[in-house]
């Protein structure tokens, strides 16, 4: 799984190169109706520990618990954060090969250049657009949902509304990176943050 892992991140850096085609269309921004279905299912989904690769976990967090260490001191809240970053990364990519029959490539280190970027990985960060937490959700989506607001400090429900966000905009640009990741930064049309992002994956997370 390694290898096949390794093969995802390179077609990541590839993509970063190529030249950004496409019209500038209505950029995302989260804001899609379709995205609160998902979400809303997507609260209710307790799908990781049952199937989670134990094995393939404890790579994943061995591998990045040092690079985390930059940015967050407690070992437990690293071990937190990488646990919950692999497990919805796994349960978002498995649910799109479940229920969509589509090959989803979101690997869990793209989350964390998504982190890294969005929020330093401060679970308090607040964007000047109001995005919250270390994804940087919107925080109108907890209103829509009729939710308890966690955005603010809960990592969990942080990381699995973003991860959602980040992996139905995978579907839509069927696992184009940088129209997607524009796309969930609501700049479709610009290279500058996917650019960021994916270089952002090779130089802290490829493994």
């Amino acid at each position: 799984m390694r290898t096949a892992l390794g093969a995802v991140l390179l077609s990541l850096a590839a993509l970063a190169i190529p030249g950004f085609g496409g019209s500038a269309q209505a950029a995302g921004a989260q804001q899609e109706a379709a995205l609160g279905p998902i979400l809303r299912a997507a609260i209710h989904d307790t799908g990781c520990d049952e199937h989670a690769d134990r094995f393939d976990e404890e790579v994943f967090v061995r591998l990045h618990d040092r690079q985390l260490a930059r940015f967050e001191r407690d070992p437990r809240q690293r071990l937190q954060l990488l646990t919950q970053t692999y497990c919805h990364a796994q349960r978002v990519t498995r649910n799109y090969h479940t229920e969509k029959r589509f090959a989803l490539k979101m690997p869990p280190e793209l989350l964390l250049a998504v982190m890294d970027v969005e929020s330093r990985f401060n679970r308090y960060a607040v964007s000047s657009a109001g995005a919250v937490g270390l994804m940087q959700v919107m925080p109108f989506w907890p209103r829509e949902l009729k939710v308890e607001n966690r955005l603010f400090g809960d990592t969990d429900f942080n990381i699995r509304l973003g991860a959602e966000i980040l992996g139905y905009y995978l579907y839509v640009e069927r696992n184009d990176y940088v129209r997607a990741l524009a796309r969930y930064n609501g700049s479709l049309g610009r290279r500058s943050y996917p650019d960021l992002v994916l270089g952002r994956l090779q130089a802290r997370w490829r493994g």
